[in-house]
């Protein structure tokens, strides 16, 4: 497993709300739901390959609705 790191975050009121509820509605953590989004996107733009073991949501989400 990839280490981890921490690392203090700023966020505008109404992002961190919409990102919130996006993670309640798919049951993950805050954390996890920025986990989820950041790797989409670099996914997204090239600049991340999928790995394998890489987490799928269960549901089948994806970041595109």
């Amino acid at each position: 497993m990839a280490t981890r790191k921490s690392f203090a975050l700023r966020i505008d009121a109404k992002t961190l709300e919409a990102m919130q509820q996006w993670a309640k509605d798919d049951l993950r953590s805050l954390n996890a739901q920025i986990e989820f989004v950041l790797r989409g996107s670099l996914r997204k733009s090239g600049r991340l390959q999928r790995q394998a073991g890489d987490e799928q949501s269960s549901n089948g989400d994806s970041m595109e609705r």
